[in-house]
């Protein structure tokens, strides 16, 4: 995680640059925007992503392959959120907690992130093999497999994450990264191009082509369900590109300034990236809604969930026969 002063947005460019740029209004929007869009995405993703996990866990004891990576996909995404209040903190007060937890919170920041990218697109890779290609799905669709593939993704996100916990460094009240002066050139580009690059445009083509060989096969095929498996399909899609788009575009155009190719206190830039990149963070509260919770067994649990708070709330007085009853029927209305 970068930052060009305690008071900006959580960027992963850092533009020395653009110190000499009158900020005093960018940070002070960025003092009152940024804690305030951070918190709902924190409570929000730490809920529905407590709840995916929860789920799994306490589910059936045999795990699926497509359980192994919503669990995973629900880990990563609580590393992430886990990181904001920290975030939301340094950008009113600076960083206070010391040179340690800076690399950690900035290193769990990256991983969550990068393995959150990862696994949507293990996820579509996974949908893909079970709909287009399901008679070799049945050999590679294995646990195994999938914890094998789990194992690598994390591997991989770590690995890119490595140079933030490496550079990244306590100073004067900033959580930063100092790079040695050989490097000063290339690691910003290097975050920028691992941000477009690893972080959106192989994801996105990756789900592109999965999805678009999935509703191919779909309308194909006789299947009373396939029109609500089409739609889901294209709100993942949709959501996906709608909510990473336009804070890539402004990574794109950071690395553009950084070359000097555009103006260097272009203050649009700035506030663009501040509501683009709330933007881009809140799809991990997105994320249990559109991957598990459109599943049945998600569905049951957090109906079984909602019946037992309701036990837990109500007065003792209340016919539990009654109550489990009603339990039955919702369960039936969930399948």
């Amino acid at each position: 995680m970068t930052q060009e002063s305690p008071e900006v947005t959580t960027e992963f460019t850092y533009d020395e640059a653009a110190a000499v740029c009158d900020q005093v209004n960018i940070q002070a929007f960025g003092k009152v925007f940024l804690p305030a869009l951070y918190a709902p995405v924190f409570v929000l993703g730490l809920v529905g992503n407590l709840l995916v996990v929860f789920a799994i866990v306490k589910g059936s004891r045999q795990k699926s392959i497509t359980d192994i990576f919503l669990l995973n996909l629900a880990i990563s995404d609580l590393l992430f959120v886990i990181s904001l209040p920290f975030w939301a903190f340094y950008v009113m007060h600076g960083w206070t907690l010391g040179n340690i937890p800076c690399k950690i919170i900035s290193s769990l920041y990256y991983v969550g992130f990068f393995g959150g990218m990862f696994f949507i697109t293990v996820i579509s890779i996974d949908r893909y093999l079970a709909i287009v290609r399901a008679a070799f799905s049945l050999k590679a669709r294995t646990v195994s497999h999938g914890s094998l593939t789990t194992f690598g993704v994390w591997a991989v996100a770590i690995l890119v994450s490595v140079p933030q916990f490496v550079f990244t460094q306590e100073t004067e009240e900033q959580c930063i990264p100092r790079y040695p002066d050989d490097l000063k050139e290339i690691w910003p580009i290097f975050c920028n191009v691992a941000m477009n690059v690893l972080g959106f445009l192989i994801p996105a083509c990756v789900m592109s082509y999965c999805y678009f060989g999935i509703i191919r096969t779909l309308l194909s095929c006789k299947n009373h369900k396939k029109k609500r498996a089409i739609k889901l399909i294209l709100v993942v899609v949709v959501v996906f590109f709608l909510f990473w788009t336009p804070y890539n575009v402004l990574i794109f155009l950071e690395t553009l300034r950084h070359y000097k190719l555009i103006n260097q206190c272009h203050e649009f830039i700035d506030y663009a990236m501040h509501a683009t990149e709330t933007l881009a963070f809140s799809h991990c509260c997105l994320n249990p809604v559109i991957y598990a919770f459109a599943g049945e067994k998600f569905r049951k649990y957090l109906c079984h969930l909602f019946l037992k708070c309701c036990l837990f709330l109500c007065p003792s007085g209340i016919n539990i026969q009654h109550m489990k009853r009603w339990e039955s029927n919702i369960t039936c209305e969930c399948t």
